[in-house]
């Protein structure tokens, strides 16, 4: 937890700040979002010798990890006062940001008081659904005016490029708490995340994984599962034929060009290979061609007529590649 107020503050920030590190404590001990279904793991993450917070991990009833939230209090200071924000984010397992809400009866306010409209509430979460954001090449320096030592939360009172540059991207009025909030969203509780789910790391949890809708969780686990060779191993053969023959495009074409040349040795590989084929999309039919061009395996003799069955129906750019595998030795 953070003891110390923000450099600049005045006294008055001072006692301000005191006050609201107690409500943060508080906060934190009766603030929790509830998991009806499961349970709570709490770590404690220090970011340095003054910031210190609790990170939570959700487990479903068999204790399986589902996701991490934090409860958040954080003070944003302007030139005179500081204000309190309540706030609430979510994180997959991989610490890839998901989505924030507010505790009951809390809201969000700019420099002025007045309260977020809904509109600002959809920008927030478009804001800090951007890993890639200007925040992350911004300096808290940057957010002070020109000429004073005072936070501006204005894209208009700085001149040059830094704030009128992002003018679509910020909430006006509620710039450092953007700023505030997105570097909480993408800071250094993502590294631990990653750290805590090394933890969790098994068998299950990698099928599970690979068969996710999260396309993060397929990645990490396919680097899991699958050597350097692209050798699969032997247990998760059929959640990566799944990938292959999947609706996600990218991660299916990702999954073909990385196994390895053994893992369509088979007859019955093959043959799965070419029914995967014949229900997939045209890129990625290109994609299984060209695989085949560049594998080393040799074909069998019932994918070499199907293929040969198939060129009456190809076009051009599928005829020349059917024709290269064809002549393979």
């Amino acid at each position: 937890m953070n003891r110390e107020a923000p450099a600049g503050a005045s006294f008055g920030q001072h006692k301000e700040y005191k006050t609201m590190i107690q409500l943060m404590l508080l906060f934190s001990l009766c603030c929790t979002s509830p998991n009806r279904e499961g349970s709570i793991r709490e770590y404690k993450i220090t970011e340095n010798d003054t910031l210190s917070y609790t990170l939570k991990l959700a487990l479903d009833e068999k204790g399986q990890p589902q996701y991490f939230f934090r409860n958040i209090f954080t003070p944003v200071c302007y030139t005179n006062e500081c204000k309190p924000v309540y706030i609430n984010f979510y994180w997959d397992l991989l610490g890839n940001y998901e989505r924030y809400d507010l505790p009951e009866g809390k809201v969000l306010t700019k420099v002025d008081h007045d309260e977020f409209k809904e509109e600002d509430y959809q920008k927030l979460q478009d804001i800090l659904a951007q890993n890639n954001s200007i925040f992350a090449d911004l300096k808290m320096e940057d957010l002070i005016a020109k000429g004073t030592d005072n936070l501006t939360d204005s894209v208009d009172a700085k001149a040059g490029a830094t704030l009128k540059t992002i003018k679509n991207q910020v909430i006006d009025g509620a710039v450092y708490t953007c700023y505030t909030l997105w570097h909480i969203a993408y800071g250094k509780a993502v590294p631990e995340m990653q750290k805590i789910i090394e933890t969790y790391s098994s068998d299950a949890l990698l099928h599970r994984f690979l068969g996710s809708k999260n396309h993060h969780y397929q990645y990490w686990a396919m680097a899991k599962v699958m050597d350097a060779s692209g050798a699969v191993k032997k247990p998760f053969e059929k959640d990566i034929e799944t990938i292959i023959a999947g609706k996600n495009g990218f991660i299916a074409k990702y999954a073909l060009q990385h196994v390895g040349n053994d893992f369509f040795k088979t007859e019955q590989r093959q043959n799965w290979l070419w029914e995967t084929y014949q229900k997939t999309g045209y890129a990625m039919q290109i994609a299984i061609l060209k695989k085949l061009i560049k594998s080393t395996t040799k074909i069998s003799n019932a994918l070499a007529s199907s293929l040969q069955s198939s060129l009456p129906n190809a076009n051009e750019e599928q005829t020349l590649l059917i024709q290269k595998i064809l002549q393979k030795p």
